[in-house]
């Protein structure tokens, strides 16, 4: 471990070696500056984020309690609010994530404009809002540890040698807002090649771990719209050993699978694979088919037929051309999907649900860990979700079941406010409130994360700072509802050009040029010295 001391030590024998030319080169500078950017590469960060997650998922087999999560980010600004205040609320980053969103992406960092999520955005904004997002990340440990080397001189300089000291061990003990990204490569924006391509780009720009669906590429639909059309085991399997591949090309020997079926939720297949032999995996994907048994003697010509049980079968096929699955088969197809996917190097699952539901996420989990013991899941508490009326109606259903009295609500109308204050919506809000944890221990949810949050909740927010400022309020909407709670609440923000690095740079005009440095932030007419009390 790279220690203040032995970041000083490194230079000063750097300084002797190349002699006057570095006379005005400062050890303590030089470590300062190299202690502030801890990483140099995407790929290091990828490394060291990998070996976070490997030992969390460990962490998390041994006690379901240690399970992890993330909010999705669409800017690299979010991203580092997030984990700053996850430092200054709990003092830790551990077993906190980022997830990057492909529907965030598309609706917000296309060039085309809002678009909706169907991989129709540039596949290379992935990527580099994965760059982002750590350059964000970097700069909020360069900024923590700039103050940290302000207070050391100022206690140097003083004198005050115990200060120093302390000061020093909290540099030397820094825990970074560097943490794992579960970035969404969606179908993988093309066949295995392309998938394999954009893969290496998003290792080399940080990303640890890779999330990708068993939907045809150029037919992606949102998982929870109608329209999904799922590919073969075959493709899907080609598509998890081009991650694979990237992965170890780019010496990340353990990197991050997420295999994500969206099986529960689509009905439709482009294409009907070949069988090598009964039962093999191409079958079982074909049993699943639509079809009607008829006669030779109805066959019309071209037209594809399947023979199963020694009878001639016609599938049930679309105007489009695709295929229809059988109803009442999605939750057997999600099972397959998800063993074969861990069967052939995937190491975490993604299932997509209906509802928000833990006994119906468990059935399919236990199913699958019949065959796979340790599967996990990365678990979408989606915006997609009406997670009110979902667990009213849970807690609804479960009072009936116990021969509860119903009478005074009505189950398709339990969003309505006049239901907030009552018994049974406080038995769902803390069911909410614990889905996190009953998840992890009860379905084998290692990875929680919400999808679209800070989409959301920049909506939000905007909407009622305009609501009041160009209502009657005024100047007042900004400064009550946002100025002032940013201040009592110790919010680095409110100090904005400090957070974007003006401290920063000030510091290194001075040590790059001295006393002749022209600095922003040393001048009373500097206005952010107001917020310094």
């Amino acid at each position: 471990m790279t220690t203040y001391q032995t970041a000083i030590d490194a230079i000063r024998e750097l300084k002797a070696k190349f002699g006057n030319t570095w006379a005005d080169i400062s050890p303590e500078d030089a470590a300062r500056m190299q202690l502030q950017n801890r990483f140099k590469t995407g790929l290091d960060i990828a490394k060291y984020t990998a070996a976070i997650m490997r030992r969390d998922m460990a962490a998390y087999d041994a006690d379901s309690s240690k399970y992890t999560q993330s909010l999705g980010c669409w800017h690299g600004f979010i991203a580092q609010q997030k984990m700053i205040a996850n430092k200054k609320y709990f003092g830790t980053t551990e077993r906190r994530y980022i997830y990057l969103s492909g529907w965030m992406v598309a609706a917000l960092r296309s060039e085309f404009g809002p678009l909706p999520d169907q991989s129709m955005h540039e596949k290379t904004s992935v990527p580099a809002l994965i760059e982002e997002i750590y350059t964000f990340l970097r700069q909020a440990d360069a900024k923590e540890l700039n103050d940290l080397f302000r207070a050391l001189k100022k206690a140097q300089e003083a004198g005050d040698t115990v200060k120093a000291a302390e000061i020093t061990s909290q540099i030397d003990n820094f825990q970074t807002h560097v943490v794992p990204i579960i970035a969404d490569i969606d179908a993988g924006f093309g066949n295995e090649e392309a998938t394999y391509l954009l893969a290496k780009k998003m290792i080399e720009a940080g990303a640890c771990a890779l999330q990708i669906e068993n939907q045809v590429s150029d037919a992606k639909q949102c998982g929870h719209q109608a329209g999904k059309v799922t590919v073969p085991h075959e493709d899907f399997i080609a598509k998890i050993h081009a991650l694979r591949y990237a992965f170890l090309e780019m010496g990340l020997d353990d990197g991050i699978i997420v295999a994500r079926t969206d099986s529960e939720g689509a009905d439709l297949t482009q294409k009907i694979p070949v069988v090598k032999e009964p039962g093999d995996i191409a079958s079982q994907y074909i049993s699943y088919l639509d079809t009607q048994e008829i006669d030779i003697s109805e066959a019309q010509e071209d037209e594809i037929l399947i023979k199963r049980d020694g009878k001639l079968h016609r599938p049930k096929r679309l105007a489009s051309g695709l295929y229809q699955f059988r109803e009442g088969t999605q939750i057997d197809r999600v099972v397959l999907d998800c063993v074969t996917s861990l069967q052939n190097g995937a190491d975490l699952l993604w299932i997509e649900t209906a509802t928000p539901n833990v006994a119906e996420i468990a059935h399919m989990v236990n199913r699958v860990r019949e065959v796979v013991p340790n599967a996990k899941l990365v678990y979408n508490n989606s915006p997609s979700f009406n997670w009110t009326l979902n667990f009213r109606q849970q807690a609804y259903d479960r009072w009936v079941a116990e021969g509860k009295d119903v009478s005074a609500y009505d189950r398709a109308k339990l969003m309505s406010a006049e239901y907030d204050a009552t018994e049974l919506a406080a038995e769902a809000d803390e069911k909410v409130r614990t889905f996190q944890a009953d998840a992890a221990r009860e379905a084998g949810v290692f990875h929680h994360l919400i999808t679209l949050p800070t989409y959301h909740t920049a909506a939000l927010s905007t909407h009622e700072l305009a609501q009041g400022y160009f209502g009657s309020e005024g100047m007042l909407a900004y400064v009550a509802g946002v100025q002032r709670k940013e201040i009592r609440g110790g919010i680095a923000c409110v100090k904005h050009q400090a957070m974007a690095g003006s401290d920063i740079g000030d510091d290194h005009k001075e040590i790059f040029a001295g006393d002749n440095a022209l600095k922003a932030g040393d001048d009373a007419k500097n206005t952010m010295n107001q917020f310094s009390a």
